[in-house]
């Protein structure tokens, strides 16, 4: 059982909360992926695939391979950032910070990088210490990891296809918490 708590307005879904949250997180995903976010998707993205995606996350969170933090803007759920443990044995020492997502009406107000903070301590309470990510090149979230401690380490190009369906390049970072 993890015993992390982040601070509000910051909170560690459970997967019975990720559960009664699918319809909410869904219209994040949409918002998102409609405004542009390079999260793995291309438009049109309808609803159910959204709800579908966040059904896909449940057994890893359940299984304690993932874990899922929102940061809410009242009862709302303004954003959220996934942290997946690498699952080699050779590799637990780091995990993948993932789907970073700030709902559109709610960017400018540093929610994307209270999540980000919150999510160093939620690695280290899981003693992962190197964390990794990648973005598309020229998302608005380039700019904003290395403000956060993140290290570029090089672009891919064509890596996927981004959520208009054209081939974009990836930047890749870590980020050494010791």
């Amino acid at each position: 059982m993890i015993r992390f708590r982040p601070e509000p307005p910051v909170f560690l879904l459970s997967p019975e909360e990720v559960r009664s949250s699918l319809e909410t997180l869904a219209d994040l995903l949409k918002a998102c992926v409609e405004d542009g976010a390079g999260i793995g998707f291309i438009l049109p993205l309808q609803r159910e695939k959204a709800k579908a995606f966040w059904e896909g996350q449940l057994s890893t969170l359940q299984s304690g391979k993932s874990f899922l933090l929102a940061v809410r803007d009242g009862e709302e759920i303004a954003g959220v950032v996934m942290l997946a443990l690498a699952p080699q044995n050779n590799g637990q020492h780091r995990a993948e910070v993932a789907k970073l997502m700030v709902h559109p009406n709610h960017r400018r107000q540093g929610l994307a990088r209270k999540l980000m903070a919150t999510i160093d301590g939620l690695a280290l309470s899981l003693d992962r210490w190197l964390l990794v990510l990648d973005t598309v090149t020229g998302d608005r979230a380039e700019q904003l990891y290395p403000t956060c401690g993140y290290r570029k380490v090089g672009v891919i190009p064509d890596y996927a296809y981004g959520s208009h369906g054209d081939l974009d390049a990836t930047t890749v970072f870590y980020r050494d918490l010791r």
